[in-house]
């Protein structure tokens, strides 16, 4: 009896895999969106804008983004806790309004004063946030309406503000590079190792990831939610005194007006999301330096200022939306 000779089967060989290619979704859109669209804006007023590329042109934009970027940094940090912080204009306007009451102390007292006042009221929104459990948006809303009232009762009308310290602060430089561009920079520098390099930044995205599972970790979330606050009531009131220092007046009823607007705009198209766990310092800066950009494109063209704002609101709008849709497929 012959064996049966089993032929195998031909086995066909597996396709090629192609390579990886990395797509344009909408991921890679919040993460590197914002430079692309910084670098193409710079490119469209080269051509478009005359004298765009002057120095004194340069200087202005820098001079005029210092003070948003300042408080889109301390925003930056609270959005990283998964909070929102909506009295970063009133308390600009109030740290403004207190330096013409205490200059004759001295610049150095007035200014602290100007910045105790953003302490305390981070002090106020971190403890209703942290200790209270009062939701951040209604927090930090009470102390915006409250805030601007006693601008307004302490600073009253416009007040001139001649001091030459306030002056040199708002006017002077160093080799060249004004003072407000100076210190938005070492804010920003500062921001990026905090956030970086220390505990403190890493307990903070740790917070904003998971709340709970930060707390069953043994992670000092009541602190670190104060502290949050509290620089970012810091950081506002600095931009207000750089604000009070570069206009050489104190305005409660318009300094700082729809600032949160503009720093929230800037953190998000930044690329930081709303949902907290991540806090993009580098994005946060290019994100303002676009929207100061935009601003300054429709003015150059005689655009009305009313239209950057709502600009502004699309952006936002347009950045909110590919974060949900970066939630959805995850």
């Amino acid at each position: 009896m012959s064996e049966q000779v089993v032929v195998p089967e031909r086995v066909e060989p597996p396709e090629p895999v192609p390579p990886r290619t990395r797509r344009l979704d909408g991921d890679w859109v919040r993460r590197n969106g914002v430079y692309v669209a910084l670098a193409l804006l710079v490119l469209v007023n080269v051509f478009v804008t005359d004298n765009f590329l002057t120095p004194d042109t340069l200087r202005l934009q820098l001079i005029q983004v210092a003070p948003v970027l300042v408080v889109a940094l301390g925003m930056a940090l609270v959005i990283g806790t998964k909070g929102i912080d909506l009295s970063v204009g009133a308390v600009m306007a109030l740290a403004a309004a207190l330096i013409p009451l205490y200059i004759g102390y001295g610049t150095v007292a007035a200014v602290l004063i100007g910045m105790l006042a953003g302490v305390v009221t981070g002090l106020i929104a971190g403890f209703l946030v942290a200790k209270v459990g009062v939701q951040p948006i209604i927090a930090t809303l009470g102390i915006m309406v409250a805030g601007r009232g006693l601008a307004n009762v302490f600073g009253g009308e416009i007040k001139s503000i001649r001091d030459p310290g306030i002056v040199e602060l708002g006017s002077g430089s160093v080799l060249g590079v004004p003072y407000v561009v100076l210190i938005a920079a070492v804010i920003a520098l500062a921001s990026w190792f905090a956030v970086r390099r220390t505990t403190y930044g890493r307990q903070l995205v740790a917070i904003g990831g998971n709340r709970k599972a930060a707390e069953l970790a043994g992670l000092p979330v009541g602190r670190v939610l104060v502290t949050t606050y509290v620089l970012c009531g810091l950081l506002a009131a600095l931009a207000g005194v750089l604000m009070a220092a570069r206009s050489q007046a104190s305005d409660p009823t318009k300094l700082g007006l729809l600032v949160e607007l503009s720093a929230i705009t800037a953190v998000v198209i930044g690329g930081t999301p709303l949902s907290g766990g991540q806090v993009r310092v580098a994005g946060t800066i290019a994100g303002a330096l676009l929207m100061q950009l935009i601003t300054a494109t429709l003015i150059f063209h005689n655009i009305p200022d009313s239209t950057a704002q709502v600009a502004q609101a699309v952006i936002v709008v347009a950045a909110v939306y590919v974060q949900l849709g970066k939630g959805r497929r995850t």
